[in-house]
């Protein structure tokens, strides 16, 4: 049976540092998440408003920031563009530690023009504004509170808990059996979610291909179809859905999308199919005799992690700071869901034999890499996002086409879960009363459905653009990385992505969201 390579991150760091154990980890993000809470509520005086709250317009007075204050932003994406191409860089680049300086350089950028430059924001949920110090305070409440935190501890969860599953085997290399798993990796996504479907499929896809050279392509189509595009038929597969139900879609809703996920899925099953049939004729013959030579059968260990998986969905669906606990009369204190969900993985790693991790390669090299970038990426970004909240409702965006593409757009750089929210708003601002076509929400305001249907396939699907437009992208990248795979730089990537699936989104705009 063959082997994956050992999952040796930069610098031959295996995972945490020797003297943490598996539960220290989690017992030290649980004490971060309630050192967060406590700021929260000593700063706010009560519990941080959750992200996706309802967007009350532009106070008078407020001026947003210009284009060129999106620097800081602009400057991250082209660090991680750039650097791991320089010879000068790219081993510098390969530690998660340099990662974090970087952004956290970027990030302090974004605070620095928030303190002396655009000393103002404005709080979009509660319609306040807030200058000086104060304003710095508000931006880094909503992008570390907010988002940041609930973002890395559901990616963290899913990581961790996927990682004692072991789907291991080795089967024959060939394109329908990659064509398989990409298919029913397609279907998991809006089930467990895309980063759980990633983590479950992509170790056993690369084992299966190990004995191939030609396997960079596999890896860049698992990113378009089970890190992204498979994920929007439940609010759970993907997290712009999941703030769709917190601000009243009803959670079945998402199931109307059945027909452009199963025909863009088909298309992109169909073109890979097609690619690595080409692929597989070019392969040498001595590793094609050796791949038909070893074969195991594909056997599933560590199951009751797919119990905890359900509990995570569970603790997304079900445990809203926002809204009263299954109609009990209480809501759930700030950071409870997250707390719970780091609580499944602790019980993860006490119940599953480590062996199980072991064979896995398992280490947390590729979720330090997206917690780091991440950190920066939420905080620049602020500036756009605030840029989009002031000016979205003015753009002139009318049919669903035009929020089809300015969703997807933004989606592909910008995280995709804000971005829909914006659009979302804009779109719920077009839409008085009910009618025909018109979605009734949870909280008694309306949208129009073909509006919602177009952001929601936006932000979905375009998420699949960049190597940041969802965070399992950066997971699978660095995973098939350290198993020997040469993935493209962030522009190479972006060159498939654009070939392949700016095409193909054409034909989703023609179709469905015309």
């Amino acid at each position: 049976m063959s082997q994956l390579s050992p999952g040796v991150p930069a610098h031959g760091v295996h995972g945490p540092p020797s003297r943490l154990s598996a539960l220290g980890w989690v017992a030290l993000i649980g004490a971060g998440v309630l050192l967060a809470y406590l700021i929260a509520h000593s700063v706010t005086g009560e519990s941080a408003a959750p992200p996706g709250g309802e967007h009350v317009g532009v106070p008078e007075g407020y001026r947003a920031p210009p284009p060129w204050a999106c620097i800081p932003f602009a400057g991250l994406l082209l660090s991680i563009a750039i650097l791991p191409l320089l010879p000068a860089t790219m081993h510098w680049w390969e530690s998660n530690k340099n990662r974090l300086c970087v952004a956290l350089v970027f990030a302090g950028l974004a605070i620095l023009y928030y303190l002396f430059v655009h000393p103002m924001t404005v709080n979009h949920t509660t319609h306040q504004t807030y200058t000086g110090v104060a304003s710095v305070v508000n931006v880094l409440e909503h992008a570390l509170l907010a988002e940041y935190i609930p973002f890395i501890v559901l990616l963290f969860s899913l990581y961790v808990i996927s990682g004692g599953i072991s789907l291991r085997g080795d089967l024959a290399a060939r394109p329908a059996t990659n064509t398989a798993f990409l298919a029913v990796g397609a279907v998991l996504a809006s089930f467990i979610g895309t980063t759980g479907a990633s983590m479950l499929l992509i170790r056993p896809l690369l084992q299966t291909n190990s004995e191939r050279k030609h396997v960079r392509h596999t890896v860049i189509f698992f990113i378009f179809l089970v890190s992204n595009i498979g994920g929007c038929l439940l609010p759970i597969g993907d997290p712009p859905l999941f703030l769709g139900y917190l601000k009243g879609v009803p959670f079945l809703w998402t199931f109307g999308l059945t027909v452009p996920w199963a025909a863009t899925c088909a298309l992109l099953l169909g073109v890979y199919y097609v690619w690595d049939t080409v692929a597989f004729k070019g392969e040498r013959e001595i590793d094609l005799i050796k791949d038909r030579l070893v074969k195991v059968r594909l056997t599933l260990r560590g199951k009751v992690n797919l119990l905890y998986l359900g509990g995570v969905v569970l603790c997304v669906g079900l445990v809203d700071p926002g809204k009263e606990f299954l109609g009990l009369g209480f809501k759930p204190f700030l950071f409870l869901r997250e707390l719970l969900m780091l609580g499944l993985v602790g019980i993860s790693l006490w119940s599953t034999a480590p062996q199980i991790r072991k064979d896995n390669d398992f280490n947390y090299h590729a979720i330090l890499e997206v917690a780091a970038l991440f950190i920066g990426i939420f905080i620049a970004m602020q500036i756009p996002i605030e840029i989009l909240n002031a000016k979205g409702p003015a753009l002139g965006l009318s049919k669903p086409w035009h929020f089809f593409w300015a969703t997807g757009s933004l989606s592909a750089f910008l995280d995709n879960a804000p971005t829909y929210v914006v659009f979302f708003t804009t779109a719920e601002s077009l839409t008085h009363e009910a009618g025909a076509g018109v979605l009734a929400l949870a909280g008694g305001q309306f949208v129009l459905e073909n509006l919602l249907v177009g952001i929601s396939l936006g932000a979905v699907f375009m998420g699949a653009m960049s190597y940041i437009g969802n965070g399992p992208n950066f997971m699978v990248k660095s995973i098939a990385e350290q198993s020997g795979v040469r993935m493209p730089s962030f522009f190479g990537y972006m060159l498939y992505s654009c070939a392949i699936l700016l095409p193909l989104f054409v034909l989703v705009t023609v179709i469905f969201v015309r």
